[in-house]
């Protein structure tokens, strides 16, 4: 997969004026006079299709947000009135000695087979 123009061009922006001028001298040595005018028409689209691209990502996403459907509002919260429940007599306390509820065995069997 080939990386995006994009990242091939991020390294330019840390280079200066001069290093520019050496990089195109190197350019100029190796290629010569004449692919020079085909270098630099070609850098110039590479340039400008970047841009182009990145123009259209913008306006996508500006038409996406735009488009985007509105949530509707919900209804406003109305708590539920409360309903009375029917009053019932609270259990007295357990007093000492007494058996705990549930407790259906007879007092003295604690279920060992003698």
């Amino acid at each position: 997969m080939s990386p995006h123009p994009a990242a091939m061009l991020a390294f330019l922006d840390s280079l200066g004026g001069s290093e520019l001028i050496v990089i195109l001298v190197v350019v100029l040595i190796f290629f010569g006079g004449e692919k020079m005018p085909e270098f630099a028409r070609g850098l110039g689209k590479a340039i400008r299709e970047f841009k182009k691209a990145a123009g259209d990502v913008e306006q996508e996403f500006k038409r996406a947000i735009d488009e985007a459907p509105e949530k509707p509002a919900l209804p406003p919260y109305k708590p539920a009135a409360p309903q009375a429940a029917p009053a019932a007599e609270p259990a007295p306390p357990p007093r000492f000695g007494d058996a705990p509820p549930g407790a259906g065995a007879p007092p003295g069997d604690h279920g060992i087979d003698a």
